[in-house]
């Protein structure tokens, strides 16, 4: 069927939607081969934006109610993608999810939420593998940078001693910039949900909790601060590995364990050595600002001048059971939460339309359905690096 769009940027009135309109209009303009759309519940809202953005006035605006399935329906006939900012994801992202999965509309997100997202595989993946919908799950922040860091990183340990490393830690060595109002609101969303439902606590707690009828051996919490001396350096709980890790574990199971069903992994950020490295890893183990009241709200976010100048380093360290070692980095030149992610949401939906034919219908990390392909992508127009390090 021949659509009128390849991706309508659903939410294009948000803070992070803005940014991600702004994105493709540096690098597609209207007109273009690319056809893209600017989407969202209001027309006055979605003109006044295209405005201030300075896109041109026949920029296509596509109006949606996600409550109203006639405007869904509409939605998913119109576009070959839908790329969605709207979160929390648990509160506004059920009916459009499953009209995507259900038509064989390709769909693209920036989720954090785990307990949310096994929902949806659970309801909605059979529709999706049935009706040729790949349907793509944290695209932002969460979890490009990680899970792609371990995918490059395995591949890397196939190719250089003959097999994956069974244990990798994945370790923030610098970050600069601001987590999204998207992200805490995703956030407490989530602990709500969890004080209603206790399955959806064991959900939160099961590291494994995105690989259904498959629990691998026992991870390293990441929860408490320690000392890694063969890094020198402090090492703090990461807020992000609750998600990150759970993609991570998942791209192993879609792809058939090729780092092996005994493959452990964690995330942590450093602190630096020495008393103050301690110190400052306590303190970050201790913070809890981010679901708090006076944590970043919705539709928020840093100055232009703030998200260029934030940047941020990971690191990943592999071993195999024959002791060899690998390292691979992986940066973005702007701050994660808002610019950065923008860039990397709009490749990944690139990728997918453009390079990622061959991946069939199914719910999927970026990792697993568009691997080296959208690291290339990534390193060429979206400002991250990968780079071996060395053993």
């Amino acid at each position: 069927m021949n659509k009128t769009y390849d991706i309508v940027v659903h939410g294009a009135t948000g803070f992070t939607g803005r940014l991600v309109v702004e994105y493709l209009l540096s690098r597609h303009p209207v007109g273009g081969p690319l056809r893209w759309a600017m989407g969202g519940r209001n027309a006055g809202k979605l003109a006044a934006v295209r405005d201030e953005l300075g896109a041109p006035a026949d920029t296509p605006l596509v109006v949606t109610d996600v409550a109203d399935p006639a405007s869904l329906a509409a939605l998913v006939g119109a576009t070959r993608l839908v790329l969605t900012t709207v979160g929390p994801y648990q509160l506004h992202g059920n009916e459009l999810l499953a009209a995507c999965a259900a038509s064989g509309t390709d769909y693209a997100d920036l989720c954090g939420e785990p307990a949310w997202m096994r929902r949806m595989i659970d309801a909605h993946e059979a529709a999706a593998k049935a009706s040729g919908a790949r349907i793509v799950f944290s695209c932002g922040f969460d979890s490009i940078p990680f899970d792609l860091g371990v995918w490059m990183l395995q591949r890397e340990m196939k190719a250089r001693h003959g097999g994956p490393a069974t244990r990798v830690r994945g370790r923030v060595r610098r970050m600069k910039g601001t987590f999204s109002g998207g992200t805490a609101a995703s956030l407490k969303a989530t602990l709500a949900a969890a004080q209603a439902d206790p399955a959806v606590v064991a959900l939160l707690k099961n590291p494994f909790s995105l690989t259904p009828g498959f629990e691998g051996p026992r991870q390293p919490s990441g929860a408490k601060p320690l000392w890694e001396e063969d890094l020198g350096s402090w090492a703090a709980p990461f807020v992000m590995a609750a998600i990150n890790t759970r993609n991570v574990h998942r791209s192993n199971f879609l792809l058939g364990f090729p780092y092996g069903r005994d493959f452990v992994y964690d995330e942590m950020i450093f602190t630096g050595p020495g008393p103050k490295g301690e110190a400052l890893a306590q303190a970050i183990g201790a913070d809890n600002s981010l679901a708090s009241a006076d944590g970043p709200k919705p539709g928020e976010g840093p100055s232009r001048e703030e998200r260029e100048s934030g940047y941020y380093d990971v690191l990943f360290v592999g071993e195999d059971p024959a002791g060899h070692r690998l390292r691979v980095g992986v940066t973005g030149d702007r701050d994660p939460g808002y610019g950065s992610t923008s860039r990397m949401i709009g490749e990944a939906a690139l990728c997918l339309l453009e390079e990622a034919s061959a991946t069939p219908g199914g719910i999927w990390t970026p990792a697993a359905a568009m691997g080296d392909a959208l690291i290339a992508r990534l390193a060429r127009n979206a400002g991250l690096g990968f780079a071996v390090e060395g053993g």
